[in-house]
């Protein structure tokens, strides 16, 4: 029996000179074994690995984390799947950073399950994805997380299997209902104004700041949501609109229950037919939190808004 072909280590680095050793070594055993190459990490790290690279820089698909994997959500199918299924009968090679100090506490549980999700959306694949946590910057929860959502762990000392990998757990533990938001506007819809929801969150977003696209997305990720609950959540749903921090968040709750953990992470190709809804929620929304289980789910979706009028 052959082993399985997928990988996904993580990285404990301590620094930046012990960062881009590691990870340019990563990079360059897939240069000189021909395969394809990529590097999504925050901008900070991504400047460092092409400094640390040199000429083999622009060999490497470079994508910044921080643009690119804003919501963890979006990372699987608009990140890795789209760097993976461009190279069907090839190893890819990918380092992915979806979790360092800048993530908020808020971002962080989608982050966990993202991790995850990962081994099951990728199982079977001739792919490897290494994903770097510092060891000075993160806190030992995530770090300790962090050997649960990976098979394999690597240090300045070597490689070992971990002895705690459950990604499973992972995913249920942050499986959590929310907390109540501090006031904001509610509406329940169900098919006789199945257009509330999108003209309320558009209101309060363009209320808030949210202008041109990003009003436009807002629109159609409420609309995805608010389809979403009429047709696998019952027929009906509630809506809330607040405004948290530097956020708006649009929160949409049915009598549904998503079962499938993958759910919104698979790419669609165009001609294909079938349900892009929870897609579309993903690639669009700045963060995207899910809490399910039989008879109830709630999704929340955040939007940033414009610096200026933070």
């Amino acid at each position: 029996m052959s082993a399985e072909p997928f990988a996904h280590p993580a990285l404990f680095y301590r620094g930046d000179r012990e960062y881009v050793a590691a990870t340019t070594a990563f990079v360059r055993e897939g240069l000189a074994a021909g395969e394809p190459v990529a590097v999504a990490v925050p901008a900070g790290n991504l400047a460092r690995i092409e400094a640390g690279l040199g000429a083999d820089a622009a060999r490497v698909t470079l994508l910044d984390m921080g643009v690119a994997g804003r919501n963890p959500g979006r990372i699987i199918p608009a990140v890795l799947r789209e760097v993976a299924d461009r190279h069907p009968d090839r190893h890819v090679r990918i380092i992915g950073e979806p979790v360092w100090p800048g993530r908020s506490e808020t971002e962080y549980p989608a982050c966990a399950q993202h991790e995850a999700l990962i081994n099951l959306s990728f199982t079977g694949r001739r792919v490897t994805i290494l994903c770097p946590y510092d060891l000075e910057g993160l806190k030992p929860e995530v770090l300790r997380e962090a050997e649960r959502t990976h098979p394999v762990l690597r240090d300045a000392t070597g490689e070992r299997a971990s002895p705690h990998y459950a990604p499973g757990l992972v995913v249920e533990a942050h499986n959590r209902p929310f907390g109540e938001p501090a006031g904001g506007v509610a509406l329940r819809f169900d098919r006789t104004n199945l257009s509330a929801p999108r003209d309320l969150a558009a209101e309060r977003g363009g209320s808030a700041g949210l202008a041109g696209d990003r009003l436009d997305d807002l629109r159609l990720v409420v609309a995805e949501l608010g389809a979403n609950s009429l047709d696998h959540g019952g027929g009906a749903g509630l809506i809330r609109v607040w405004t948290e921090d530097t956020r708006l968040v649009c929160e949409v709750a049915d009598t549904g229950h998503i079962t499938d953990p993958l759910a919104g992470r698979r790419p669609v190709e165009a001609h294909r037919f079938g349900s892009r809804g929870l897609l579309i929620v993903n690639l669009l929304s700045d963060l995207v939190r899910v809490h399910t289980r039989a008879g109830a789910t709630t999704i929340r979706v955040y939007f940033d808004l414009p610096p200026s009028l933070v």
